[in-house]
């Protein structure tokens, strides 16, 4: 393969950083990023042929290019040959695990991109590649299936004629000559073309290449047909919704996206999707509930593309000794985060509140959850980018790009929006918070030993020594955070009619794994009932960390024990930690609320 003389140095003009800053970008912008990300690859190809013997694969790839320069282009490109190139390079470094599949199986992939660079550009050859349980993926073009019980074997790929087959000893499976065609033993990949002429989205509907799931590799899963249909129909909807209410935004996708991967439907309210920056222009995603979501989904992997791209240009962080022990509050995350983490979905986010600001403006929205959306996501980007305002790690356009979302945000706020989604959204917010400090937040020890003993002495008041700055203890078992949001969701989503009745709490929180039926009820508006139901739960599983936070905004909400509400919705580990003390101290579990109270006295909440 030929190489450039010397690598192009990138730069992004001033223009293009202030719409990037603004978490936008237009087409201009993204082919800026896009000629960056090529050199990179070019770059990752070079270092992989320094560190492996490529064979025939670097011959044969260069002869393609030679023939067509485009197809080769194109190749590179695709999002999946970024995460191969990536994962091949970490796999001969060691820094990833040496498992499954070998490493022989990983770097043999280079042949199998040399084939398709060589089908595509109509050359005679023959080249050995990987098989993989049985199937051969050729990128970009399908997967052959062979009838083989090992594992990991080979298979030679030649063309002659025109004509392409994928051989063994025992069988042949012809490749089609036209792409997008299926045949005997063979997978195609599926090209979606979405959206009016001139305004489409084409993006390859990727089940098949191993390196379209990110981190991690996996097997090709081909879809039905049927599911291929349902994929199409979304996606045809998503981007009209797309073309309506965020134009810029999609006329930018339309240069930046170029492979969407399909993965199982996942409990309503609760997609799943991820890119990667190795795969710039690559998205993988649970099939969604429908087309509003497959249109939030794209926004928020859209936003982690671009600004993965504009991190391979320029540091927005600088770099420090404890930058991987510095963890924060991720309002999204049931984890927490470290900072570069936390500022990959500051960015993110922007982008879905930005959707979720245009979208309520439409009259066949669902009006009430686009209200709540709004309001929920802006509050919780503003509590994000409040934790990092004026962060010493900042690099100057670190600190233009969070000082500029800061201030879009800051407008946000102050945009009206409905009461009941509005006081929805503020609980959602804050019991987020909540059930995250009872997680990951620890008293000091010695504070809480000397709590319980003022507890038990019959002391007013805890010590102050307990109001210091908790410790940050990542708990490994926190999950499902964000369960009072969720039965929010299915709480305006549907009709008084359909609603389960609030003295029904078990049936309405089976619908959200992680909730409880305390949660259901207070999302209901039922504060006193779930107050009564937190209580009821705290007396048979204490240690539960959503009881606790959800007991201080049901008594918040009922407007009772107002000290309690105060401390179980501000400092809820306090209480939950001594709760833990006096029970192991005595073997009797104190009244959560009578505790609650006593921990708010004047020396507990200094």
């Amino acid at each position: 393969m030929s190489a450039e003389p010397s690598p192009p140095h990138h730069h992004l003009p001033a223009a293009a950083l202030a719409e990037l800053a603004r978490g936008e970008g237009d087409p201009a912008t993204l082919d800026l990023l896009l000629e960056a990300e090529r050199s990179r690859r070019l770059l990752l190809l070079r270092m992989l042929d320094d560190a492996m013997d490529t064979g025939p694969a670097w011959d044969l790839l260069s002869e393609a290019q030679q023939r067509s320069p485009s197809v080769v282009d194109e190749l590179l490109m695709y999002p999946q040959t970024g995460m191969w190139l990536a994962t091949a390079l970490r796999r001969l470094r060691g820094s990833i695990p040496q498992d499954e599949p070998p490493l022989w199986v990983v770097l043999g992939h280079f042949s199998a991109l040399a084939a398709v660079a060589a089908l595509r550009a109509e050359l005679d050859f023959s080249i050995e590649v990987p098989v993989r349980h049985g199937r051969v993926p050729l990128p970009t073009l399908g997967c052959a299936v062979l009838p083989t019980t090992e594992p990991w074997t080979t298979a030679t790929v030649r063309a002659e004629g025109g004509r392409a087959v994928v051989e063994t000893a025992d069988a042949t499976i012809a490749v089609p000559p036209a792409p997008g065609s299926a045949g005997p033993g063979w997978h195609q990949v599926r090209r979606l073309a979405v959206g009016p002429a001139g305004r489409q989205l084409d993006v390859a509907l990727d089940d098949l290449d191993p390196y379209r799931t990110y981190p991690q590799p996996t097997e090709p899963r081909p879809l039905s047909e049927e599911a291929v249909t349902q994929w199409r129909q979304e996606l045809e909807r998503a981007w009209r919704v797309l073309l309506r209410e965020l134009p810029g935004t999609a006329e930018a996708m339309r240069r930046g996206v170029f492979s969407l991967t399909p993965t199982p439907a996942r409990e309503r309210f609760r997609p799943r999707s991820v890119t990667s920056g190795d795969a710039f222009g690559g998205i993988e995603a649970s099939e969604p509930d429908d087309a509003v979501q497959l249109a939030v989904t794209l926004v928020h992997e859209f936003q982690h593309t671009k600004l993965g791209g504009l991190l391979h240009l320029t540091p927005l962080l600088t770099d420090s000794a404890d930058a991987s022990t510095e963890l924060w509050y991720a309002p999204w995350r049931d984890d927490p985060r470290p900072l570069d983490g936390l500022l990959q979905g500051i960015y993110a986010f922007v982008g879905i509140a930005r959707f979720w600001r245009a979208h309520r403006e439409e009259a066949d929205a669902q009006q009430a959850i686009a209200h709540f959306e709004f309001a929920l996501w802006r509050t919780h980007v503003a509590t994000a980018l409040e934790q990092v305002h004026r962060h010493p790690r900042r690099t100057p356009l670190g600190a233009a790009l969070l000082d500029t979302l800061r201030g879009h945000c800051a407008q946000w706020l102050k945009e009206p929006v409905p009461e009941e989604q509005l006081a929805l959204a503020r609980l959602c917010a804050a019991d987020h918070v909540a059930r995250w400090r009872v997680h990951h937040l620890r008293p000091p020890a010695p504070a809480v030993e000397e709590a319980v003993r003022a507890w038990l002495a019959g002391a007013s008041g805890p010590p102050a020594a307990l109001a210091a700055e908790p410790d940050l203890v990542p708990d490994l078992s926190a999950r499902w955070l964000d369960s009072m949001a969720m039965l929010a969701r299915h709480h305006l989503s549907t009709t008084p009619d359909e609603r389960p009745p609030s003295e029904d709490p078990e049936k309405a929180a089976a619908h959200v794994t992680g909730a409880l039926p305390g949660d259901a009820l207070l999302a209901a508006g039922d504060p006193t009932a779930a107050q009564h139901a937190y209580r009821a739960h705290l007396a048979v599983e204490p240690e539960r960390a959503g009881a606790w936070a959800g007991l201080g905004h049901a008594l918040k909400a009922a407007g009772t024990e107002p000290a309690a509400a105060h401390l179980l919705c501000h400092w809820p580990e306090r209480a939950r930690t001594v709760h833990h003390a006096v029970l192991r101290a005595t073997g009797t579990a104190p009244d959560p609320v009578r505790l609650a109270a006593w921990l708010a006295s004047p020396t507990g909440s200094r």
